[in-house]
């Protein structure tokens, strides 16, 4: 997947999360970050913390390939 913009990968956690059955508050605890980090991260946030979000990914077993596109 080619991501491009905060608001496409918001989404793409999102579907991820819930297709693991992961509710917010237990992918957040999972990560260490809060609740309302993930909401806003999920609804494309462009400040987000670029750590708390490779945890994020981290967790629901995204690799990141920063290959040229």
């Amino acid at each position: 997947m080619i991501i491009k913009d905060t608001k496409t990968l918001g989404k793409f956690i999102r579907e991820t999360r819930k297709s693991q059955n992961l509710t917010q508050a237990m992918l957040a605890g999972a990560s260490g970050v809060g609740v309302r980090f993930l909401i806003e991260l999920e609804n494309g946030k462009e400040t987000a913390s670029l750590g708390k979000t490779i945890r994020i990914l981290n967790m629901l077993g995204v690799n990141i390939d920063l290959g040229k596109a």
